[in-house]
């Protein structure tokens, strides 16, 4: 019994620990999101609340370097989010598959500048996940993942003209990443997932989040124009296979795409008791 108890009490600790980790990587996706909130129940403002909320993203990502949130080198990956995640409103603004009905000064052709935070925010998290949980990679293969990521991205644009390959080149990105496992510190121990799983992970967080982003009027889909209702569970698997983007940039950022050797703290626990690879 003292046995079970005291293992029980390490897990417990560990998912703490694990939660607190989470909340430091998310601080900048909570904070817009706060933003944004605070903005839906202010009764009046004096500017457009596109116009407020992006000089709120351009406030909160300089306050987050100067208090070390980000590296020099993670702020130039939150910025590349930024301007894939423009072009990529850009285009699906025009097609209509979601709008920005509120008015404002900064928007270019119907898309709130302040649009491109929310991508930034996923690369501030992952830049975050690779430091703040000391993130390594065992069987990743980096050029070809790198490649289907570029390939979903691009059939996300262009599958309202040509024919829709994510099926196909979601399940490439399973078959590449089958056998990919991403450590992690948390205490001092570590852990391992597959890196597929943290996908389908970080997708369905992510669903959550667009969730309570439509619900505060930062974007609105055709069906939810006429009084909000929950966001597509579909858009869950197309976060789950976009994050690869955001995750290929930020590995790319830390300058180390591939498995980094380095010697290990603590003995490695996990999904499993972790192998050499």
């Amino acid at each position: 019994m003292h046995t079970i108890m005291y293992g029980a009490g390490v897990i417990s600790r560990q998912l703490l620990r694990f939660a607190w980790s989470q909340a430091r990587c998310c601080a900048f996706a909570v904070a817009l999101l706060g933003g944004m909130a605070v903005s839906k129940l202010l009764p009046a403002l004096p500017v457009a609340r596109y116009d407020l909320l992006l000089a709120y993203g351009v406030l909160l990502t300089g306050v987050g370097f100067v208090l070390g949130w980000e590296t020099r080198r993670e702020v130039a990956v939150v910025a590349v989010c930024h301007v894939l995640g423009l072009a990529f409103e850009l285009v699906k603004v025009r097609v209509g598959s979601w709008t920005y009905p509120e008015p404002g000064l900064a928007k270019f052709a119907g898309v709130p500048l302040y649009g491109g935070f929310m991508y930034a925010a996923v690369g501030s998290y992952v830049c975050r996940s690779w430091r703040l949980l000391d993130l390594t990679l065992t069987g990743y293969r980096a050029r070809v993942t790198a490649l289907l990521a570029v390939g979903l991205y691009v059939n996300f644009l262009s599958h309202h003209w040509l024919p829709d390959l994510r099926l196909l080149l979601g399940g490439l990105l399973l078959a590449v990443t089958t056998g990919t496992w991403a450590h992690y510190t948390i205490g001092e121990r570590r852990h391992r997932m597959p890196l597929a799983l943290s996908f389908a992970l970080i997708g369905f967080f992510l669903w959550l989040a667009e969730n309570i982003a439509t619900y505060l009027g930062a974007w609105r889909y055709p069906y939810q124009l006429h009084g909000w209702e929950p966001v597509s569970v579909s858009k869950w698997v197309s976060w789950a296979l976009l994050i690869s983007v955001t995750f290929v940039i930020g590995g790319a950022g830390r300058g180390t795409p591939r498995s980094r050797t380095r010697p290990q703290r603590a003995q490695d626990v996990g999904c499993g008791r972790v192998t050499p690879s």
